[in-house]
């Protein structure tokens, strides 16, 4: 049996305030922004391919997210992918609705080809990018997480990126390990794109500089910690946004530590 603290990473992430570049869709941008900020991260929404090259070197980590793709901003999404390995940043995929159309599912084979340090999606979307095969409605998974767990670890082991595949409970593979995160709150879904700020944080975590399964791992059980305080408050989903990124900002390693609900076992 493994064990994992996720103390610890959250306190480099707060002690060192990791850079981190998001090419992310336009509905995501605000909240990815907040969330990190809340967190103590330092985000900045850079897509335009001009620049995509050079700010990619300079953050501590990247993450992309095709939710509103478009062929010019995957030309920058595969560019600052290039940049941020050719400076050895972390980077982590977010293949959004990966399965619905073939625009998408090349754009995820694409960026899937260079390497990502991590991905992160719903069941459905780890499932077809696992195959590339149609899945999903829309964003929302119509899978549920246990059954894209084989999915996970065979991405994982393939692509040489720990995967996350996130849902009512978490799964992180890395190929050799697993972990199970329970946690979170029924009204996370009801919050659009909390799940696409998610992959910021994995990559503020990542930015850490520990290794990318245990990073991941804490990522997501500081998010499910949050998320089960922010609905003991919360009235419904306005105010779960709320007290969402007072709950992250306030979340300490103590807290962390005592309600964090995470199993990891060896990846079959």
């Amino acid at each position: 049996m493994h064990t994992i603290d996720p103390a610890e990473p959250l306190a480099r992430v707060r002690a060192s305030t990791p850079l981190v570049h998001n090419i992310t869709n336009h509905v995501a941008m605000n909240t990815m922004a907040n969330v990190l900020l809340a967190l103590g991260a330092s985000p900045a929404m850079v897509h335009a391919r001009e620049e995509v090259t050079e700010f990619a070197g300079l953050a501590n980590a990247l993450t992309l997210n095709i939710g509103t793709l478009s062929p010019s901003w995957v030309d920058a999404m595969d560019d600052a992918a290039r940049a941020a390995t050719t400076a050895g940043r972390p980077w982590v995929l977010d293949p959004v609705a990966v399965g619905a159309t073939a625009l998408r599912r090349e754009a995820g084979a694409r960026l899937l080809a260079l390497g990502p340090t991590a991905i992160r999606g719903n069941a459905s979307e780890i499932l077809a990018l696992a195959d590339q095969r149609g899945g999903g409605r829309g964003v929302d998974s119509t899978d549920a997480t246990a059954s894209a767990e084989q999915a996970a670890v065979t991405l994982a082991r393939r692509s040489g990126a720990v995967v996350a595949v996130t849902g009512e409970v978490d799964l992180v593979t890395d190929g050799r390990r697993l972990a199970r995160i329970a946690g979170g709150h029924a009204l996370m879904p009801r919050v659009t794109t909390l799940g696409c700020a998610l992959t910021g944080v994995v990559g503020a975590y990542l930015a850490g500089g520990e290794d990318p399964f245990t990073a991941t791992v804490a990522a997501l059980a500081g998010y499910a910690v949050a998320g089960q305080v922010a609905g003991e408050a919360a009235a419904g989903p306005g105010s779960f946004a709320v007290a969402f990124l007072d709950a992250l900002h306030a979340l300490d390693g103590p807290t962390l530590t005592a309600r964090a609900r995470l199993e990891i076992t060896d990846a079959s």
